[in-house]
Order: structure tokens, then C-alpha cells, then sequence
């Protein structure tokens, strides 16, 4: 049993190493440096929250050379940041997107909020399908660990025992519970904010909340549900108000797909849909009214 074990602590020992060559200390805020992964050549993804500022922004290396890096684009929705770097040589991390992990698989995460890297293992606790960030954006996958994310964690690699990269982890997303950024989302994201600095998404102006539709009503109407979304603010000018929402009308379908749940309208409000019209059912004065909406490019601190 115990070459068992000094096997497998052989083989961690080894994979931390390994990974940890592509970890680096990222400086951009007060608080102690944040962790970010290279990535690809010349790019490091980071967290969002973990970058304060736009400028003045460094990097350490793992053979702790302070270099300056640029921010070339975030996206708060996913908690993602993404860095360039100018003729540096730092190896890339490898990273695992042929096969997904597995509930109980054996996990490290790793981070540089020093000079040297830091580990913290454990198991995956749970995986599942996508779900949606506060802010709507889609992670491909649920990931969460049974392991202590420490302070500069965020934006360090989540590695399985062979090394290889399973995403970014962070405590931004969940109320501060450690989740993983699945590899999908990161390339998804760090494409887009390479080409772009931004992510494309759209919204109405609207803020909801749900109500319950009065049985009888919903009988006289053919509702297919009894919970829908009232709307109580309408932003002045914004794609809804242009487009003839009005407080108080109580929203029962976008694109034809019932909303019970503010998740639901930012469900229908991806970068794909700025500028195509939806149509949005309503009750209006007891009666059922069908609208044609179009969702503009969503401004960073609007939500929906």
C-alpha cells in the first residue's frame, strides 16, 4: 500500500510541476497578485474580479521575472479576463477537451499568488450540464470541486492527475463556492475577447419579477402556466421601451418559449439575437397582446 501511495504522490508531485510552468502571479489589484494561466502563446486568461484596473497591469513568470502585461479584453459575465504578453517565452498549458472529468475524479488546483506555485487537491464533486451565470452567460458545464480554493486562486488552473488543463477556477461566480470555467467556455471566450474586447450580448431595458397569474384569468386566456413576469422597470429609450412594452404588462413568452424566470428572458438574449426582432406576449388590460421587440447590444451594466 505504501508504494501505492508514494506512487500517486509521485505522479501529482509531477503533474504540479508540470502545469505549474504555465501559472503565473498576475499584479492589478491592492490585494495579494491573483493567478492566471498562459493560455496560448502570448495570451493569459485571468478573472475578471481579480483584475482591478485596465492599466499598470504586471505579470510574474514562473522563473519570477516581472513583466508588464495589456488587457486586452474581460467579460464579467463569465468572470473571464484576457492579457497579452510581448516576447516572452512561457510554456503553454496543456489542455484537456477530448474528454470531460467525472464525479469523484481526482483534481488539483493551482495557483501563483507568490513567487512560487501553490496547490490544493480534491475531488470533483459535481458535474453537469450548462447553466447560466447571473449575468446570462452560458458555462458549457458545471464543475464543482470538493477542494479549498485559497486567496489568489481565482484565474489558476484546474488540472487532472495526468496535468492537463480542465479549466479556470474561480469564487466569483457561485456566492464565493469554488466552480471551474469549463476549457470550452474559456476558448469560447478568449476568442471572442481577442477579436473583439468584449463579449457581444443582447438585452430589452427590462427588469421583472415573478407573479402568479390569477387562476381564473389564466383559464380565460388558455395560459399554459399560472407564473409569468411583471414588469416593473422599463429603461427610458431601450430596445422594450422603443418598441411598446409598458410597465405593468406582465410578460408570458419570448421567441414562443414560456418565461416564468429572469433566467428565462436572458436565456433568449445571446450575442446572436441583437438586432432580430422576438416576439413577446404579454397581458395588457386582462387581454393577451403579441409584440414585436428587438434586443439591442447590451451596455456592461445592464442585465437584461
Amino acid at each position: 500500500m505504501s508504494t501505492v501511495l508514494q506512487s500517486l504522490s509521485t505522479e501529482l508531485a509531477d503533474a504540479v510541476q508540470a502545469a505549474g510552468r504555465a501559472v503565473v502571479a498576475i499584479h492589478a489589484r491592492r490585494r495579494i497578485p491573483a493567478s492566471g494561466v498562459h493560455w496560448r502563446p502570448g495570451v493569459v486568461v485571468a478573472t475578471s474580479h481579480t483584475i482591478s484596473r485596465d492599466e499598470n497591469i504586471t505579470v510574474t513568470l514562473p522563473d519570477g521575472i516581472t513583466v508588464p502585461a495589456s488587457l486586452a479584453g474581460r467579460d464579467p459575465s463569465t468572470d473571464l479576463a484576457v492579457l497579452k504578453l510581448a516576447g516572452q517565452s512561457v510554456p503553454t498549458a496543456r489542455l484537456r477537451s477530448d474528454t470531460p472529468p467525472t464525479v469523484g475524479e481526482l483534481v488539483i488546483a493551482l495557483g501563483r499568488p507568490g513567487p512560487s506555485v501553490t496547490a490544493s487537491w480534491g475531488v470533483m464533486s459535481r458535474v453537469d450540464g450548462p447553466w447560466r451565470t447571473w449575468q446570462g452567460a452560458e458555462i458549457d458545464s458545471l464543475l464543482r470541486l470538493d477542494l479549498a480554493i485559497y486567496d489568489g486562486f481565482s484565474g489558476g488552473p484546474l488540472i487532472d492527475a495526468a496535468g492537463r488543463v480542465l479549466g479556470i477556477n474561480t469564487s466569483g461566480l457561485a456566492s464565493g463556492v469554488p466552480v471551474t470555467i469549463p476549457v470550452a467556455t474559456v476558448e469560447r471566450v478568449v476568442t471572442e475577447l481577442l477579436e473583439r474586447g468584449t463579449i457581444r450580448r443582447a438585452y430589452l431595458g427590462i427588469g421583472t419579477q415573478p407573479v402568479r397569474v390569477p387562476e381564473s384569468l389564466a383559464g380565460k386566456l388558455e395560459l399554459q402556466g399560472d407564473v409569468a413576469l411583471l414588469i416593473v422597470s422599463l429603461e427610458s429609450g431601450g430596445p422594450a421601451d422603443r418598441d411598446g412594452l409598458l410597465l405593468g404588462d406582465v410578460l408570458l413568452e419570448l421567441d414562443g418559449t414560456a418565461v416564468s424566470d429572469s433566467a428565462d428572458v436572458l436565456a433568449k438574449l445571446g450575442g446572436d439575437r441583437v438586432g432580430r426582432p422576438l416576439a413577446a406576449r404579454v397581458i395588457r388590460g386582462g387581454q393577451v397582446k403579441t409584440l414585436q421587440v428587438t434586443p439591442g447590444e447590451r451596455p456592461k451594466s445592464r442585465a437584461a
